[in-house]
């Protein structure tokens, strides 16, 4: 029997040298670990619209969805979770509101071993950023 394979895209969003991340709600996969904002892609559905609707639901804000930046593929046992990272940005004083998520901070690319990510999010950042593994 194949696994399942859940495809996730994510944004990377910079601005003035801090990027944005969010924690997942405790009763969420993975609950209280942080990571790019994103979500799953439906069915039918294309990276780009799939990644505008998913952090306007979580945060209640329109993003600019900008060009691929990594992609990695993940196995975590009894699914599979293909991650695509894509640069993003913000309109200008937008006002951030945790909806779908339990909290967001903007932090520099230093900061991110303070904080718990999911694998498929860490090889990413890695990756991205070239931070060590």
């Amino acid at each position: 029997m194949d696994k399942r394979v859940i495809r996730v895209v994510a944004a990377v969003v910079q601005q003035g040298g801090l990027y944005l991340i969010t924690q997942r709600r405790d009763e969420a996969v993975l609950g209280g670990l942080w990571e790019f904002p994103g979500g799953k892609v439906e069915p039918g559905e294309e990276d780009e619209p799939a990644l505008v609707r998913e952090i306007h639901e979580r945060l209640g804000v329109e993003a600019d969805i900008g060009m691929q930046l990594a992609e990695r593929h993940t196995d975590y046992g009894d699914y599979e979770v293909t991650l695509v990272l894509y640069a993003a940005s913000l309109p200008p004083g937008a006002t951030l509101t945790p909806r779908r998520v339990r909290d967001f901070r903007w932090i520099r690319s230093g900061e991110f071993d303070g904080y718990r990510f999911p694998p498929a999010d860490r090889k990413t950042m890695d990756a991205l950023l070239g931070l060590a593994g």
